[in-house]
């Protein structure tokens, strides 16, 4: 057993099978709470499929870790040579260094870039080496990502769960903390451009990527706006963020979209992910990219082969972290010894974009290998192979009957970051495990697992103090026009799930008043929450109802999907509770009236939330607006609907529509009597202290527009003017008439209703417009 191994193994020993079982479960339950996701496309869980985190972590003493760092350091440093040199003088070509067919017939190699000198001449800002320990002991390098690499944020989320899970051994191991490395990532994509204050964003391509729980818990962690790329615009050669109060520009972007979708107008023009113009913007010096577009050229396992003689070229150095021995099929020599070796080897496509899994030659049928042994020979510069190298093995804890250690396959992801005074390396990083019963690729997509890393103390800490950056370079937090209408309607979709809860709850409590029941049915199929012609409750759960609480409980989820840069790590934790609360409830088939209790509590926290855990800049204020334009639409029209005939209510249906508003016990505390149709309405219609009351939402939306720092035009707020003042000209205890005046004094208060559910409408798309749309470079102003 290695020394620093030592202290983990007893302590594992000391607590026992019970407490190995609780640390297991407690990481388990974290990252479900959490929402770690990691979309195997062919899971059929698919985005919502949870990361796999083993709570055992890997160490790494002090002295494998300083050789580690320094070899890490060296590769980013050549790359970042290599690319410098392939887009521009391109002498590793001409001296035969490089072969100019890999270079050329790479799908990364982006022509239009050609020629382009990114800012700084930084081209790797953030660089990924996987490694694998050899049978040796040695590390050998795997592979590189240079394009937008993948990690970093699982690494700093196992961290954070395995520090829960083994709080008091993380702190006895003094283990190094990985903070220090974001705030390196910050600072240089901060670095200034110019005196303007520095913006930067994160662009992802969005919620379908299969790391978006990354893109978003990075921006997060940063303090960056997430954006996709109709977020973005170029004009007059420079790169804007359309945001809430106008166009903002864009000084530096970290890029989790791939090279050629970066661009339509001048690389693929099939992409919706990119901006038009990106290219230009480049060129004029503009924008900082991170990583610089064209990166992806160096992702390709044929490299290997020709790194030593590059950084003898580059730099006058030898390799610290040799790659695992490759040839690439394009050279004749490489070709006769692979044909001639091919059960020693592992053959892979030598571009990202083949659809070719890895081949072990040895595991080959004499069939098989006839046809590989074709193919290399007809498109030999397609395949490169490599050394089939036994991947050394970590202890996880496997599960079942009794929770015992079980060897894995184990590669390891390092990053390293740039900085102005030089690339420094996260002291940690990602380890990945195999699939079990896997020996020989470690894959996410095949359903492998990751661990912490453990970087044990004694190597230089020089990342650990970060100079804070200078109060010149902060500037407001911005606000994507996307984000804010998203966050408009995760405020709506709240809203609407939680009175359609209440909705269905007080219509489910009067099962037995027949007519009471019937009545409160016939109003929520209306409203398309029931089916009719079946058991009613049978759809309660059914998401193809598509006005129904599950559907838009769907979209509320979407919704925050799409905003989850702005919510806190809690609120979105209970965001994910009470979505697998109410599937898990539909799966058992739970009674609904528990099912509907447990949803409010949940959405009550939330609303909570938003109260309380977000900044109360105008995204939260359009969110707030949601909420109640979404309240005013469905009040009003529930009570248009209970008066529309002209008929008096009776105790039955009112008590109902108190259930439904959740003023029963309010009523009570303010009334004697049972209740009656002008003190419901007064309550419920007129009385501006109550905040379920029609009068409460109109006083909170009058101010809420006039709060807005970018109000559309003073008319916003006069949109519901009409229908108020016509609202208020009716007394509550007029609509009590037994005879005719009193039934049309009731229509014609449901007619007025009507008219405010309408202009709620007619606010909400005007919103829409004015604030969610950009024209000629400026927020639309609307005619209100």
């Amino acid at each position: 057993m290695r020394p620093h191994w030592r202290g983990l193994i007893e302590h594992l020993t000391d607590g026992g099978p019970d407490a190995v079982r609780r640390s297991v479960e407690l990481a388990r339950r974290l990252v479900i709470e959490n929402g770690v996701t990691y979309n195997v496309y062919a899971d059929p869980q698919g985005k919502d499929r949870p990361w796999l985190l083993d709570p055992l972590p890997l160490l790494i003493g002090a002295e494998e870790w300083q050789q580690l760092e320094a070899g890490v350091i060296q590769r980013t440093r050549l790359l970042n040579e290599i690319l410098r040199d392939l887009y521009g003088p391109q002498q590793l070509l001409s001296q035969g260094i490089l072969p100019p067919e890999l270079a050329y017939g790479h799908p990364n190699f982006l022509w239009p870039a050609h020629g382009l000198r990114p800012l700084r001449d930084v081209w790797l800002y953030l660089h990924a080496v996987d490694l694998a320990r050899a049978p040796d002991g040695q590390w050998r390098v795997l592979a590189d990502r240079t394009q937008s690499p993948s990690g970093p944020g699982y690494a700093l989320e196992n961290r954070q769960i395995v520090a829960r899970v083994l709080p008091r051994l993380i702190n006895n191991f003094g283990v190094r903390p990985l903070d220090g490395f974001f705030t390196e990532l910050r600072s240089g994509l901060m670095e200034p451009l110019d005196s303007e204050p520095q913006l930067t964003v994160v662009l992802t391509p969005g919620p379908f990527n299969e790391t978006y729980f990354e893109h978003a818990y990075l921006a997060r962690r940063l303090g960056l706006p997430l954006v996709q790329g109709q977020d973005l615009t170029v004009r007059a050669a420079s790169v804007f963020l359309k945001t809430f109060s106008g166009l903002r520009r864009v000084h530096a972007i970290l890029r989790r979209v791939d090279d050629d979708f970066c661009d339509p107008l001048e690389l693929r023009a099939d992409s919706t992910l990119g901006v038009p113009g990106l290219l230009s913007a480049v060129r004029a010096g503009r924008v900082v990219l991170a990583n610089a577009l064209g990166s992806g050229v160096l992702e390709s396992p044929a490299w290997s082969g020709f790194l030593p003689g590059a950084a003898q070229a580059l730099l006058g150095e030898s390799l610290r972290l040799p790659s695992v021995a490759t040839w690439w099929c394009g050279e004749r020599p490489a070709l006769k010894y692979v044909t001639e070796n091919l059960e020693q080897l592992v053959i892979r496509g030598t571009f990202p974009n083949q659809r070719f899994q890895s081949v072990f030659g040895a595991q080959l049928t004499a069939r098989e290998r006839t046809a590989l042994l074709a193919r290399l020979r007809g498109r030999p510069y397609a395949y490169a192979a490599s050394e089939r190298v036994m991947l050394s093995q970590a202890p996880v804890w496997r599960a079942g009957g009794t929770m015992r250690l079980a060897p894995r396959a184990l590669s390891l992801r390092l990053y390293a970051v740039w900085t102005p005074q030089g690339y420094k390396v996260m002291p940690g990083g990602l380890a990945r495990i195999a699939a079990e019963d896997v020996s020989d690729i470690v894959s996410s997509q095949r359903g492998g697992g990751s661990k912490d890393v453990w970087v044990m103390p004694g190597s230089d800490a020089a990342m650990a103090a970060v100079a804070p950056l200078p109060p010149r370079q902060v500037r407001q937090a911005e606000l994507p026009s996307q984000l804010v209408e998203n966050l408009y309607w995760l405020g709506r979709y709240s809203e609407r799930c939680e009175e359609k809860a209440r909705l269905l709850r007080a219509t489910l409590a009067m099962r037995t008043d027949r007519t009471v029941w019937t009545q409160a049915l016939a109003t929520c199929v209306a409203r398309g929450v029931l089916e009719s012609d079946s058991d009613p409750l049978d759809s309660l759960y059914e998401g193809r109802l598509n006005f129904g609480l599950a559907a838009d409980l769907g979209r509320f989820s979407w919704a925050a999907t799409q905003a989850r840069s702005r919510l806190s790590a809690a609120h979105w934790r209970s965001i994910s509770l009470m979505q697998r609360q109410f599937h898990e409830a539909g799966q058992h088939h739970a009674e609904p009236v528990e099912t509907l209790d447990r949803l409010l509590v949940s959405l009550t926290a939330l609303s909570g939330f938003a109260l309380d855990d977000m900044t109360q800049d105008d995204g939260w204020r359009l969110l707030m607006l949601g909420r109640r334009l979404e309240r005013v639409q469905f009040l009003a029209e529930i009570f248009a609907a209970l008066l529309g005939e002209g008929a008096q209510p009776q105790r039955g249906p009112l008590d109902w529509l108190l259930d439904v508003c959740s003023s029963s016990i309010t009523y009570r505390t303010r009334y004697v009597a049972a209740p009656q149709l002008g003190a419901v309405m007064q309550l419920l219609v007129f009385d501006a202290s109550n905040p379920r009351a029609l009068a409460f939402q109109w006083q909170k939306i009058q101010r809420t527009l006039h709060e807005l720092e970018q109000a559309p035009s003073p008319a916003a707020a006069d949109e519901l003017q009409p229908a108020v003042a016509a609202l208020l000209q009716i007394a509550a205890q007029d609509i009590e008439g037994m005879g005719a005046d009193g039934a049309q004094r009731r229509i014609f208060l449901a007619g007025r209703l009507t008219d405010l559910a309408s202009a709620a409408q007619q606010v909400s798309d005007r919103l829409t417009m004015g604030y969610f749309s950009h024209v000629a470079g400026e927020l639309r102003s609307v005619a209100m």
